[in-house]
């Protein structure tokens, strides 16, 4: 809980300095990021893109993601992850440059 409200008050931070109010720097670097709900509206997959810009810098802009969306939706920065931004890089699913993650928000 600590990390991820690190994480949203250095994103905040760097919100402020963008020219745009969503655009966040992550490792240095923009990333295009989505999610989208699964069968269950709690249940979700975010993307980021691209990972070739940076692998750590897309993994931090999709739990970014994730993380308004929960606290949006369900009003908590707690996600379950199956597969999530904390996992080893070797299990991670990147296909055209883009890392897909999958997660729920619990209720």
């Amino acid at each position: 809980m600590r990390r991820v409200l690190t994480y949203l008050a250095v994103a905040g931070l760097l919100a402020a300095c963008g020219s745009e109010a969503e655009d966040v720097a992550f490792d240095g670097q923009f990333y295009r990021t989505g999610i989208s709900d699964l069968d269950e509206r709690h249940k979700f997959q975010v993307t980021a893109a691209p990972v070739s810009a940076s692998l750590l810098g897309a993994r931090e802009a999709a739990r970014y993601e994730a993380t308004i969306f929960c606290v949006n939706e369900y009003g908590s920065s707690n996600i379950n992850w199956v597969v999530g931004p904390d996992d080893p890089d070797e299990v991670l699913p990147i296909s055209n440059d883009t890392l897909t993650l999958e997660g729920a928000c619990p209720l």
